[in-house]
C-alpha cells in the first residue's frame, strides 16, 4: 500500500487544476478525506481526465506517508464541450445504481456539478486495487488464470445485461426503443462528418445495415465500450475487480454491447489489444465457448442475427477510425500514430462486408 500505482503519471499541463480548492471542498463535504493530497493522473486515452488522489500525504515531504486513504477523481475536460459529451453525471448515476448488484464497480463517494471548484464538474470514487487488462492475450498469466479471467470477464457482462434496470432506478437512463436503428444512424452521421475519401465498403454497409436491422427489441444496461482496457484485473486473483469508464453507457440492446466486446476475437492487437491475428494462447476460450457462457448465464438459447451485430460493431469501429483520419487531414490530431490508426477504417469495413457477404 505504500507505493503509488504504476499506471499513473504527473498531471498533464492541460489537465491541471487547483488542488487547494479541491482540498477545501472535500474538507467541507467529507470527514474521511484528510488533506493534504498527492494528485497524479492515470495514463491512457480516457476522454474524461482521471486522477489518482492519495489523501493525508504531503507532496512536499520526501518522507511522505503513502498509507492514507486513496481515491479516484474523474472530471469533464476543460474547454468548450458538446452538451451531451463527457457526461460524468451519467457515469456517477449508473455506477451508483450498480453498486449493490453483482457487477463490480467502484463505490461512488461524491458528485460535484459546480464547475467553479476545479474548473469542470467532477466525481470522486473509491480507488480499486487492480490493473487494466492491456493485452487480451494475458502473456504473463498461466493457462488456468487466463481461462479464469476470461470466464470472469464474460460473466460480469452477462450479469450486467440481466440487471433489472428499472428496479435499480435507471428507468430514465436511456430510450430502449429503436436503439439499433438510432445507433446505425448516429455512426453513419459520425462517419460522414469526418469523411476524407470514398470507402466503397463503408458505402455498402451504410446501405445494408438499416435494411437488415433485426426485429428483436431487447433492452438492458449496456456499458458501450466493454473491452479489456476498461476492466481492472484483481492484483492477486484471476478475476475482474472493477469495470470502469461508463461514459457510453445507456439502456440499449445487449447484443450490440456483446458484439463490441467480441471483437477481441476478430481484431488484432492494434485495435483491442486482441489476438485475432495471433495464435490464441493456451487457456483462452474460443469465441464460441465465450459466447456459450454468456448465453447460459443470461438464459438466451442462441444469438440470432449474430453476424449483423458483429458487422455493425466493425462498422462502428471503422467510423471511429475515420474520425481519427479526419483529424489528421484537418491537422488537429495529436497522436503521432494517428494516420496509421485512421487507415484501419477501410480494411475493417471490408472485413465487415466479407462477414455478411455484400
Amino acid at each position: 500500500m505504500g507505493d503509488l500505482p504504476n499506471q499513473i503519471i504527473a498531471v498533464l499541463d492541460t489537465h491541471r487544476f487547483d488542488v487547494s480548492a479541491l482540498e477545501r471542498y472535500m474538507r467541507a463535504h467529507l470527514t474521511a478525506f484528510p488533506p493534504p493530497f498527492v494528485v497524479r493522473q492515470f495514463r491512457g486515452g480516457q476522454s474524461n481526465p482521471t486522477y489518482f488522489i492519495q489523501s493525508g500525504a504531503d507532496p512536499c515531504s520526501s518522507g511522505a506517508d503513502l498509507s492514507g486513504p486513496r481515491f479516484v477523481l474523474r472530471r469533464k475536460p476543460p474547454g468548450q464541450l458538446l452538451p451531451s459529451a463527457h457526461a460524468i453525471e451519467r457515469e456517477y448515476e449508473v455506477m451508483t445504481a450498480l453498486h449493490a448488484s453483482d457487477v463490480p464497480v467502484p463505490e461512488m463517494i461524491l458528485l460535484c456539478e459546480d464547475a467553479s471548484v476545479i474548473g469542470t464538474p467532477f466525481f470522486v470514487m473509491e480507488y480499486v486495487e487492480g490493473h487494466p487488462m492491456i493485452d487480451a492475450a494475458l502473456p504473463h498469466c498461466s493457462p488456468a488464470d487466463r481461462r479464469a479471467v476470461y470466464r470472469s470477464m464474460i460473466e460480469v457482462l452477462a450479469r450486467l445485461h440481466t440487471v433489472n434496470w428499472r428496479a435499480v432506478g435507471l428507468e430514465n437512463y436511456g430510450k430502449p426503443g429503436n436503439y439499433v436503428a438510432r445507433q446505425v444512424h448516429r455512426w453513419t452521421a459520425q462517419y460522414r462528418a469526418s469523411e476524407t475519401g470514398r470507402i466503397e465498403a463503408m458505402e455498402r454497409l451504410i446501405a445494408w445495415l438499416p435494411a437488415h436491422i433485426p426485429p428483436d427489441e431487447s433492452a438492458a444496461i449496456v456499458h458501450g465500450d466493454y473491452r479489456p482496457g476498461n476492466l481492472l484485473i484483481h492484483p492477486t486473483e484471476p478475476r475482474v475487480a472493477a469495470v470502469v469508464d461508463w461514459e457510453l453507457s445507456t439502456i440499449g440492446h445487449p447484443l450490440v454491447d456483446l458484439a463490441h466486446h467480441a471483437l477481441l476475437f476478430r481484431t488484432g492487437p492494434e485495435d483491442f489489444g486482441a489476438f485475432a491475428d495471433r495464435e490464441r494462447p493456451d487457456g483462452i476460450p474460443s469465441e464460441h465457448e465465450h459466447l456459450e457462457t454468456y448465453c447460459r448465464i443470461t438464459g438466451r438459447p442462441s444469438l440470432p442475427d449474430w453476424d449483423f451485430y458483429v458487422a455493425f460493431a466493425m462498422f462502428r469501429f471503422a467510423a471511429i477510425f475515420q474520425g481519427i483520419m479526419g483529424r489528421v487531414v484537418a491537422g488537429t490530431a495529436n497522436d503521432p500514430e494517428a494516420r496509421k490508426v485512421g487507415a484501419r477504417a477501410k480494411p475493417l469495413a471490408e472485413r465487415a462486408c466479407a462477414l455478411i457477404g455484400i
